[in-house]
């Protein structure tokens, strides 16, 4: 009886499905978490390419209408929840002398990104004389809610520079 019992391989399956099966699931949802995280990203991206998109094409802006750009971004962010969401548009414009300061336009939504009382440090050759720039930033804080295989939120951001489109400087207007 004993021999017989160490020759019988039925179930054999079954035991080893049982060392497989774990890793397996752990695997699917950790892609799972990892895809979601990255197209939370991804539409971080887009929200600042469009944020900076669509005021670029104004030659000025107020508050209702910035109003409706961040609704925009909101918008594009769906189904992910947007209270992490924080966005920033300033304009940086150039005097005869290169010397960069801020323009008129300067406001941001949300708190990873604060309104800027500052120049910000612009890439080399970006921004020559007597021209402005835009530059739209989006911070957005990713947390699974599976949180298995990404336990920490995850903040993703993102940057644009772009050139007004109809003016030589988009103004903000009271």
């Amino acid at each position: 009886m004993p021999m017989t019992f160490i020759k019988d391989r039925r179930g054999s399956a079954a035991v080893e499905f049982a060392f497989i099966a774990p890793i397996m699931l752990l695997m699917y949802f950790g892609l799972a978490e990892m895809t979601q995280a990255m197209m939370a990203g991804n539409r971080a991206q887009h929200v600042a390419s469009t944020v900076g998109d669509l005021v670029s094409q104004t030659p000025a802006i107020d508050q209702q209408s910035l109003d409706d750009v961040w609704l925009v971004a909101d918008a594009i962010m769906k189904p992910f929840p947007t209270g992490s969401l924080s966005m920033r548009i300033t304009s940086v414009k150039a005097d005869a002398a290169g010397t960069a300061s801020l323009g008129s336009l300067h406001k941001a939504r949300g708190s990873a990104l604060p309104e800027l009382t500052a120049v910000p440090t612009l890439p080399a050759g970006l921004l020559p004389a007597n021209e402005t720039i835009l530059i739209a930033e989006s911070s957005y804080t990713y947390t699974s809610p599976i949180q298995q295989t990404l336990p920490h939120p995850v903040t993703f951001k993102a940057i644009y520079y772009l050139k007004p489109r109809k003016s030589t400087e988009v103004l903000w207007v009271n």
